[in-house]
């Protein structure tokens, strides 16, 4: 099987269409994945209170910013069963993150990142988020953690700056909550697959 069978083509000629590739790869595994976890339940949120949004964009986000579904920083759906990200001062911030802006370059759409997020590159870090498989199976050495949870098994949350591919020194079992993982962090300046970022001989942390 080739080894790149399960990787994000996030670069096309069109920045509207990047995310055909990732949707259509992601639904099969996360619906298989989905499958698996025990069932959960979650409280319905008290209609006298504002249900909260996740916080990857600096200064919040709602369903009616106007940014097209999965481009972007993300925002948490009010609709989601899942709690945002809590509030850590130990892992890198997601408003940080998603501070890229691009440039078209020979028909490739390619981050331009600021000196704070460079000034990451090759060292420890440590990031929070929602997985998305990458493999099969309950246990994952391979993934995507996102700023917010999917919606569905056919919707990415944002675009690539809402996320990090994550690859583990050990499998990391799979959780629809939110997960902390510590490895060396990569700032990718033109990866041939649109990620602009990577964590690798990564561990869960708590």
């Amino acid at each position: 099987m080739n080894s790149t069978a399960h990787r994000p083509h996030f670069v096309t000629a069109s920045p509207a269409r990047r995310w055909v590739g990732v949707v259509v790869g992601l639904a099969a595994l996360l619906n298989a994945a989905w499958a698996a976890e025990p069932a959960k339940t979650t409280a319905a949120p008290s209609s006298t209170a504002a249900v909260p949004l996740s916080s990857p964009i600096a200064g919040g986000g709602n369903g009616a910013s106007g940014i097209p579904a999965g481009t972007g920083a993300g925002v948490h759906s009010p609709n989601s069963p899942f709690a945002p990200l809590p509030a850590r001062v130990d892992v890198l911030a997601w408003s940080m993150l998603t501070a890229v802006k691009t440039k078209v370059e020979k028909n490739r759409v390619l981050p331009v990142f600021p000196s704070d997020i460079q000034a990451l590159n090759k060292k420890t870090q440590r990031v929070q988020g929602f997985m998305m498989p990458l493999e099969p199976g309950e246990k994952q050495r391979h993934f995507l953690l996102a700023s917010v949870p999917l919606t569905c098994s056919f919707c990415t949350p944002g675009g690539p700056e809402s996320m990090v591919e994550v690859k583990t020194k050990t499998p990391v079992k799979y959780s629809l909550e939110a997960v902390v993982v510590e490895g060396e962090f990569a700032v990718l300046q033109d990866d041939p697959y649109g990620l602009y970022y990577r964590i690798t001989d990564a561990v869960p942390v708590k």
